[in-house]
């Protein structure tokens, strides 16, 4: 089938020699200063001739002269290799690995209270990087990593794919939230939430899951008055005092709310985060760094774990 952007009616070499014909006067100077043999040089221009259809070049005297054919083309070269340099320019980012995208799948939480400070620094370090975040429950970015929508996702477990490649990275531990005038034990339980309405995240999710089986776990019916798919709707809800709620840590930065009590679960109750990608994934270098840099949470939590173990041991 033949190419119907005909992008070989034009080539570039032989511009060039053309226009180094025209500059330097003759074709034997042109051959000097390109390297070429003056022979190779007049069948250069003889090809881009037959393949305009016109005459470019006349010999007036020993100088080498543009036909009327020639000006023309010689009025477009700027604009020519301008739009070329551009598109050389364009791709040579892509070559170095430091354009591109990275399209990240996450949810909603994780990208309020986790995700801001890293890609910060990923767009400081890949400033080319054209960055996307999707925010939605792990099936359905599981779901777009496999049909190859998102390149990275940054999940709740449990997460399975036999193409995919996951990575627990960190725990996240929930907390109990109350509006302040509602007095919680210390370590809150199943049964001590059981007659307190009750505002939790929307089903469907793993998140909402999870509090779901901890609830089952106590054999403590779980009715919730409210289901929102925000996490900053639950906290201002309970901040006006409509209910309490169970969310992930993360989402109470420094354990603290205005005008709220955090109390920490028992049992303990906590989900894991795991980053997911394909594993046949060709990987630019911002989506290296942005893989690496998500990973790395999982080394930062164990520095963290061992330092706080360190300050409450028997000699603290």
């Amino acid at each position: 089938m033949r190419n119907s952007y005909q992008m070989n009616r034009l080539d570039l070499d032989y511009l060039g020699t053309f226009l180094t014909v025209i500059d330097c006067g003759s074709f034997t100077a042109a051959a000097e200063r390109l390297g070429l043999s003056q022979p190779a040089v007049s069948l250069q221009i003889r090809q881009l001739e037959r393949r305009l259809g016109t005459t470019l070049i006349e010999r007036v005297g020993r100088k080498a002269r543009p036909t009327a054919a020639g000006a023309e083309l010689l009025a477009h070269a700027p604009k020519i290799d301008a739009a070329v340099g551009a598109a050389i320019e364009a791709v040579s980012h892509h070559a170095a690995g430091d354009a591109g995208r990275v399209r990240l799948g996450t949810g909603a939480t994780a990208c309020i209270f986790l995700l801001p400070p890293l890609l910060g620094e990923l767009r400081r370090r890949f400033p080319g990087t054209e960055i996307t975040v999707t925010t939605g429950n792990t099936a359905d970015i599981v779901k777009a990593i496999e049909d190859n929508l998102i390149d990275l996702g940054l999940v709740t477990l449990p997460a399975a794919g036999r193409m995919l490649e996951i990575t627990p990275v960190l725990e996240d531990d929930f907390v109990a939230i109350a509006p302040a005038e509602l007095a919680l034990p210390a370590r809150v339980t199943a049964s001590s939430l059981a007659g307190l309405p009750l505002l939790l995240f929307e089903p469907g999710g793993n998140t909402r899951r999870i509090v779901d089986d901890w609830f089952a776990g106590a054999a403590v019916p779980l009715r919730p008055v409210m289901s929102l798919g925000s996490v900053e709707a639950i906290k201002a809800m309970v901040g006006a005092g409509l209910g309490c709620s169970v969310l992930p840590g993360m989402a109470v930065p420094g354990g603290t709310l205005p005008g709220v009590t955090v109390r920490p679960l028992f049992p303990r109750l906590h989900r894991r985060l795991a980053v997911v990608i394909r594993r046949d994934k060709r990987l630019t270098r911002g989506l290296r760094a942005a893989v690496e840099t998500l990973r790395d949470l999982a080394a930062g939590q164990a520095a963290a774990i061992a330092a706080t173990s360190a300050s409450t041991g028997p000699n603290s």
